[in-house]
């Protein structure tokens, strides 16, 4: 932001401005937060210099006040760094793979469906490095998968045509570390209204009653941690729930996966669930998992 504070000197012909430069973009010099650079620009009839003395508090509401003229109301300057994001994705992506584009704008057959969580420091294409045409995905808070009972949702329908009509082979659950969705669905008021969030969260109570069961000991921090990967089971056998699914995954034709990203230490598990009908029955509460992988 720039701040133009007149001094007490004034000429006919000249004018002098101490300039405070601070974390922002002017012609383009760029500065780190809270930091100032020191410059002189000189203009007929106006000199203007800068200081690095600290802003006043008057000096810091024209700064607020100047910057907001500065900046664009509508938010261009971030459509701006997105066009240019855009524009480098298609000189060297979309361009040099010009034959794989083609071929996915006649039809798409992904692998995978991925279902995670809408949270922006999760998104499963840039931690797991899928593909435009590998992975069908559906986002939702917390990454749950509601029972086949629960009605009509987003998720389900990203399920019925990922696995009826796209006919992919593999369905895996991601969730992740320090879950806000999670967080909300472990504290959680019965006898208060319920939100928009709680209305969804709700579809983890099993993961929730589970976790309190098993971990009514540990802090509520560490409750939190342990439900983000019990849901992801829940979520697991929720997707039996539904008839096509389970009819797939019995005739091995579907696999269901499980996965949880941990972005604190940038670790990653992932399991398969062992479909038998006995392992269903959940011996002391736990599903039965196979292929259980750490990478770190």
């Amino acid at each position: 932001m720039a701040i133009l504070a007149p001094t007490s000197s004034l000429s006919k012909d000249s004018y002098s401005f101490s300039l405070h430069i601070q974390s922002s973009t002017i012609f383009g010099s760029k500065l780190k937060s809270g930091e100032f650079q020191q410059t002189r620009f000189s203009y007929p009839g106006l000199t203007i210099k800068a200081s690095r003395e600290s802003l006043g508090l008057t000096q810091e509401l024209k700064s607020n006040k100047l910057e907001r003229v500065v900046e664009t109301e509508d938010g261009s300057d971030l459509f701006e760094d997105m066009k240019h994001r855009f524009l480098s994705f298609k000189k060297h992506k979309y361009l040099e793979n010009l034959e794989h584009y083609q071929n996915l704008a006649k039809g798409q057959a992904p692998k995978f469906l991925v279902i995670g969580c809408a949270d922006s420091r999760v998104c499963p294409s840039t931690i797991l490095g899928f593909q435009p045409g590998e992975a069908f995905m559906v986002r939702n808070i917390a990454n749950l998968v509601p029972p086949f009972e629960s009605g009509p949702s987003e998720t389900n329908a990203a399920l019925e045509f990922s696995v009826n009509s796209l006919e992919v082979k593999n369905i895996l659950v991601v969730g992740h570390s320090c879950c806000g969705g999670i967080r909300a669905l472990m504290s959680m008021n019965d006898e208060v209204d319920k939100s928009f969030i709680q209305s969804w969260v709700v579809n983890g109570k099993d993961a929730r009653l589970w976790t309190k069961a098993a971990a009514s000991k540990l802090s509520f921090d560490q409750q939190c941690k342990y439900c983000e990967k019990e849901s992801v089971n829940r979520s697991l056998l929720n997707l039996l729930t539904y008839p096509w699914i389970e009819e797939k995954v019995k005739k091995g034709i579907l696999s269901v996966h499980g996965g949880y990203y941990d972005f604190v230490d940038c670790t990653f598990e992932k399991w398969t669930l062992d479909y038998k009908e006995d392992n269903l029955k959940e011996k002391n509460g736990r599903i039965s998992v196979k292929s259980h992988l750490l990478w770190s």
